[in-house]
């Protein structure tokens, strides 16, 4: 560290390194709250201005919360910490020679220690012209593009007259079976079974197809097979229609090939694999099979001294030798660990620390009264899960103000069956092209 004057609480240090951080998402923001003791000055810097709730979009995208609820200005939550500033910026490279952060505005914000969080993106296993018609679910304008799509196909039936087409545009389908295809499918069925119902004079809104596509031999396969099984017989009982074992071959404006079928839908939505995002190419090195960068116990880059991988972009490995799952709590924990180790090898030279992830469990909304939850050789399904599941997501979010408003909102949900966020903002496709000829 250069000899020159940090000003802390603390008194006078040396000056501090310059810690820069590309992601405001769970491991970005953990890494910098940690180090809010550290003798270093953080630069975080994201192309939001907002921290995401990234586990409950789809709630957003079925309209039982605001984008609102699940987001926080990123200023908001770091402007306490003194040594931490936050950029707007796209990252567009990394020069690691120059140990600069390259953005796309063409300004170099230089670094002594660099910390890659910049998550992942829905993989379509090279046919990347599927995501114009069957978006992901990794941002709020995602959200609010499905959202749209499947309220504005109810509207458009209401004044449809020809069976078939009217069939269509009440048809959403959901490719992939993990936990955002399941809770995706779920969510979508009881808004139309519960909360539409009332709200149309010539559809019945029950009569909504939703479709669930999985390549594999069952859903949630990261469950026990019992889990996977309840999440099969809930879903069924909630009207989702789940095709197990069968491909998706071509996804058009009009709806989606499934090994041989052409099904005509008004909503498609993707949930089956992710990639990680471009931080490998940024280094000029060779990500592994799914684009993570390699890291070591220590969250290192190889080859890259003072780079840092965090979160689904990480390759980290478990104690089983296989990498770490793309889940909030990993990218949280790593974020933590990182910030912790960091500072403290900084303040006192001491060598950084292995980091171990400690599970607290998987879990996934099935639907009203119904998850799963995993936590080692625990397993519980139906109410019980289903209000851990509830507790533990009001718990991770960011501050008091959102866990009371989610949890305010899910009460009235609770009781009234009934979804406050069901606006349209930006007219989705239009008729002919959701519905088909």
């Amino acid at each position: 560290m250069k000899k020159v004057r940090f000003r802390s609480n603390a008194g006078e240090l040396t000056q501090p390194e310059r810690v820069v951080i590309i992601g405001g998402g769970f491991g970005g923001i953990a890494c910098a709250r940690a180090l809010h003791r550290a003798p270093v000055q953080v630069t975080l810097i994201d192309r939001n201005n907002y921290h995401l709730f990234a586990p409950l979009l789809y709630q957003v995208a079925t309209a039982a919360l605001s984008p609102a609820d699940i987001a926080e200005p990123i200023r908001k939550i770091l402007r306490k910490q003194a040594n931490a500033e936050v950029l707007l910026a796209d990252v567009t490279g990394i020069d690691a020679a120059g140990k600069a952060v390259l953005t796309d505005d063409g300004s170099r914000i230089p670094y002594d220690r660099l910390v890659i969080a910049t998550g992942s993106v829905y993989n379509y296993f090279g046919n990347d012209r599927w995501a114009a018609h069957a978006p992901g679910l990794k941002t709020i304008e995602n959200a609010r593009a499905i959202r749209a799509q499947v309220l504005w196909g109810f509207e458009c039936a209401e004044r449809e007259t020809d069976p078939d087409r009217r069939q269509a545009l009440m048809t959403s389908i959901i490719v992939g079976g993990g936990p955002t295809g399941v809770e995706m499918a779920g969510s979508i069925a009881e808004l139309a079974r519960h909360a539409l119902t009332r709200d149309f004079r010539r559809i019945d809104p029950r009569a909504a197809r939703v479709i669930l596509v999985e390549a594999g031999p069952r859903i949630l396969s990261a469950f026990p097979d019992e889990l996977s099984a309840y999440a099969l017989r809930r879903l069924n009982a909630l009207g989702v229609e789940v095709q197990i074992g069968r491909t998706v071959e071509d996804v058009t404006s009009d709806g989606v090939q499934v090994s041989g079928e052409f099904i005509r839908a008004n909503t498609m939505v993707w949930g089956a694999g992710i990639r990680a995002s471009p931080g490998a190419r940024w280094l000029g090195m060779e990500p592994d099979r799914a684009g993570r960068i390699p890291v070591n116990d220590r969250l290192e880059v190889a080859g890259f001294a003072g780079v840092y991988a965090v979160g689904d972009t990480a390759a980290n490995m478990s104690a089983e030798g296989t990498p770490l799952p793309g889940l909030a709590q990993v990218a949280k924990q790593q974020g933590e660990h990182l910030g912790r180790e960091l500072g403290r090898h900084l303040r006192t030279g001491e060598e950084m620390a292995p980091f171990a992830f400690r599970n607290r469990g998987n879990t996934a909304i099935v639907g009203r009264h119904a998850a799963v939850f995993e936590f080692g050789r625990r397993r519980l399904k139906g109410y019980f899960a289903w209000a851990l599941w509830a507790a533990v997501h009001v718990y991770l979010l960011v501050n008091f103000e959102k866990r009371l408003l989610v949890s305010i909102q899910w009460l009235w949900r609770y009781f009234t069956y009934q979804r406050g966020a069901r606006l349209i903002i930006n007219t989705p496709r239009s008729t002919s092209d959701s519905a088909g000829d």
